[in-house]
């Protein structure tokens, strides 16, 4: 078998329940959980017994998302399966970092808990929205992002689908060109418009927070979203610059699969990597690994 990938869920992927079964069978989970409600009471019970409303809110989503994400990576640690390399979409990086060690669980939650908070206001403050692109290459979306102002590509998801934020009325214009030009463009239930322009003031919040920040030497290498390559020496300014800059996911995959990985395990909920990761490199392996069950049966298919 090649090597090892452990990948770790976004912001959307989040739905009630998530995490429950984690809690119940995995110690090293329900550690991650019992972190989460000293520092911030009432977290796995959102996880747990909350609203798809309540978990789409911003603030409770990412510190949920990071809990689930980092349990059960830790929990598919615990059945024998070892990552040889980590990656995590957008909000997913903060886990991938402490589960490598760059950061310590509690280090990793408190920050998520300011990061949620700084990018709520960033998008209070600049109302943004976000939009999938489907059926254009990049070239082509980039080119009809520069006929607007305050239009951006943000997220390169795979080929073929890439997402872009923007002022909500010049999204809605953009919108009318992709259909134009043959795409289909398709928005996005999100709060802001996210990994864009509109998310200076939060990245300068993070800056300070960040500051104060010590980072370890990570156990396997972390793919930053910012270069798609592995972290280096300066952890907080990938981490500053993840949040309003493009996450190059595909990019991200291509450089995992030509380190020789043809397993990928998507840690928390969901399955919207696995689906991104089988477009982008056809030939790989990919497992779930967001609850008791799904841990199992990668563990059979293994």
């Amino acid at each position: 078998m090649g090597k090892i990938a452990f990948v770790f869920s976004g912001q959307g992927a989040q739905y009630p329940g998530m995490g429950h079964s984690l809690c119940e069978t995995s110690p090293a989970a329900k550690a991650v959980f019992d972190m989460a409600d000293r520092l911030r009471p009432g977290t796995s019970a959102q996880c747990f017994e909350g609203t798809a409303e309540e978990l789409a809110v911003t603030q409770n989503t990412q510190p949920c998302l990071y809990c689930v994400d980092l349990a059960a990576a830790l929990a598919l640690e615990e059945q024998g399966v070892h990552a040889d390399f980590a990656a995590g979409f957008s909000l997913g990086e903060v886990p991938a970092l402490a589960f490598a060690g760059a950061l310590s669980h509690e280090e990793g939650f408190r920050f998520v808990c300011k990061r949620a908070e700084a990018m709520q206001a960033a998008a209070e403050q600049n109302p943004g929205s976000m939009a999938a692109v489907l059926k254009l290459p990049n070239e082509a979306v980039e080119a009809l992002c520069r006929e607007f102002t305050q239009v951006w590509p943000v997220n390169y998801n795979c080929p073929g689908q890439l997402v872009v934020a923007g002022e909500p009325g010049q999204l809605a214009e953009f919108q009318k060109r992709v259909k134009e030009a043959g795409g289909r463009a398709a928005p996005l239930a999100v709060s802001g418009g996210f990994h864009s322009p509109f998310m200076e003031s939060a990245a300068a919040r993070l800056a300070e927070e960040l500051a104060q920040t010590a980072f370890s030497p990570a156990r396997v290498p972390v793919y930053a979203n910012y270069t798609a390559q592995p972290y280096g020496k300066d952890p907080a300014a990938l981490l500053v610059s993840q949040v309003k800059n493009p996450v190059r996911w595909q990019e991200t995959v291509e450089a995992l699969a030509a380190q020789g990985v043809d397993a990928f395990f998507e840690c928390g909920p969901g399955k919207t990597l696995c689906g991104l990761i089988k477009k982008t490199v056809k030939t790989a392996r990919v497992f779930q690994a967001q609850d008791a069950k799904s841990i199992r049966a990668a563990l059979a298919e293994l």
